[in-house]
């Protein structure tokens, strides 16, 4: 076959997707998973959106300029004038008004006061004036320096610069805490799909291997060697290996769906999986301290600890200072008013204005001071809920280290128990076949070998799983001795 030819063919083959057999690895599955799956996909998006909600915070920090008016503005009706006998008097007026206004402020965040600058134009126009009054006029001021500060008051900026940035360390370690939860529940559904297909192969196994036992059965019947009773439990456990047959199949693709949509692939009954049992375990040695410190060092958990005892805080500061509410606001500027525009700049007036408000309840029937004791009784609360948390968190910790060292153990002794089940089913079947055993005995070494089997699989599913639990919970892994979250500035 020339090369021509060869190449046709090898496309042919290729392009043919009722033959084609997707072959996947464990780590082939979490790496679809973290790119494709639904669940991916969502983590990305609330790490976006934290991301412009920290955005957003330091915004508030920044000034703005900010251009404000109304243009323009039309008024026509009839107002009261007090005559000087005491009656009144309507008139009719018609006017146009127009103002714009160009500010530029700026938060201060040391004292959760503002300070501005502004530019003012407001312009009037009265249509029933007569020829004597100046018509429109003009009021500009070139400029005004306003402050508005609270005094004794609630500072929002000063306690967001102590929770936000918490929050949004948070949210990025939470990503990666996502992405590693998602690498747990890909090995999951992965071990699903690979009991399945074990089980579909232990069943078609089992059946051809029972059909073989009952024409064999039958044969001996036939001669007379064997009884109708042994004839008749071979029959039955052949008509059991086709129902699980049945069923592994049903059970195949039931998993195998899920698998596709959780890792993202587009579902289709002309292509199949074919997954490798991982046999090559990530070994590693695991001290209890570093554990706990590279837990408390990356987990998001412990910075929520933290933002969470800064915000039980702040709610009490918060209700403290609402039991008095004092503003200063001081303004200076420069200030005119003339008949044209120019002329309103030149030899402005200055403009001045101070004013302290306060608002001080006498008597509240006791509301002040329930919202401060609750504010306290939640502050109080919170810390004794963070602690029972942080002693649970590091109780989940020191049981999922103390596992590992069983769970290697069981991986390599359900290992050997598997080979051995099946090497005692070999001499089983073999010693069943030049009748030194019955039916009976063949069959428990035949379950006692699909149990094995089974048992081995549990064990490494249970090893991964606890695996990347680690990974999650301390954010460090043990295996590449990497850290799996690098804080940046």
């Amino acid at each position: 076959m020339n090369k021509t030819v060869f190449f046709f063919v090898l496309v042919l083959i290729l392009s043919v997707p009722s033959f084609c057999q997707v072959k996947l690895t464990l780590i082939d599955v979490i790496e679809q998973a973290k790119e494709q799956s639904p669940s991916a996909k969502a983590a990305e998006t609330r790490k976006k959106n934290f991301y412009w909600q920290y955005r957003s915070y330091r915004s508030n920090y920044n000034p703005s300029l900010n251009l404000s008016g109304n243009l323009p503005g039309y008024n026509r009706d009839f107002f009261q004038v007090s005559q000087d006998d005491g009656s009144f008097a309507y008139r009719s007026r018609e006017q146009f008004s127009s103002s714009l206004n160009l500010g530029l402020i700026q938060p201060i965040s040391l004292t959760g006061g503002e300070i501005s600058v502004n530019s003012t134009l407001n312009q009037f126009n009265d249509l029933n004036a007569v020829d004597s009054e100046i018509n429109p006029i003009y009021n500009t001021t070139l400029f005004n320096i306003r402050l508005v500060q609270p005094v004794f008051g609630f500072n929002e900026l000063k306690w967001d610069k102590r929770t936000e940035p918490l929050r949004y360390e948070e949210s990025k370690r939470s990503y990666v805490e996502e992405m590693e939860a998602i690498s747990a529940e890909a090995t999951r559904r992965y071990f699903d799909y690979l009991d399945a297909q074990i089980n579909q192969q232990i069943a078609e196994f089992n059946l051809a291997n029972n059909d073989t036992i009952f024409n064999i059965e039958q044969g001996r019947y036939n001669i007379g060697t064997t009884s109708k009773d042994k004839l008749l439990q071979v029959e039955l456990q052949l008509l059991r290996s086709q129902q699980d047959v049945a069923q592994a199949k049903l059970d195949l693709q039931t998993s195998r769906l899920a698998l596709r949509r959780f890792i993202g692939l587009q579902d289709s009954s002309s292509n199949s999986l074919e997954l490798a049992l991982p046999d090559e375990l990530p070994t590693f040695d695991i001290q209890l301290d570093k554990a706990l410190s590279y837990a408390k060092q990356n987990r998001a958990d412990y910075i929520e600890f933290e933002r969470r005892r800064v915000e039980a805080n702040r709610d009490v500061a918060r209700a403290r200072a609402q039991r008095t509410q004092t503003n200063l606001i001081a303004s200076f500027g420069l200030n005119n008013a003339a008949g044209t525009i120019p002329d309103t700049y030149v030899d402005p007036n200055n403009q001045q204005r101070v004013n302290l408000s306060l608002s001080v309840p006498i008597l509240d029937w006791g509301r002040t001071k329930s919202r401060v004791q609750t504010a306290l009784a939640n502050q109080e609360l919170t810390q004794y809920t963070l602690t029972q948390e942080i002693q649970n968190f590091e109780q989940e910790i020191i049981t999922l280290v103390s596992r590992f060292e069983v769970l290697e153990s069981q991986v390599e002794i359900t290992k050997k128990s598997d080979e051995v089940a099946k090497e005692r089913y070999d001499v089983a079947q073999s010693r069943y076949l030049i009748g030194k055993i019955d039916i009976t005995n063949l069959n428990i070494a035949l379950t006692e070998k699909d149990n094995a089997r089974r048992s081995y699989i549990s064990a490494v599913r249970a090893y991964w799983t606890a695996y990347f639990d680690l990974r999650r919970l301390t954010l460090y892994d043990f295996a590449n001795k990497e850290l799996l979250y690098q804080e940046k500035d």
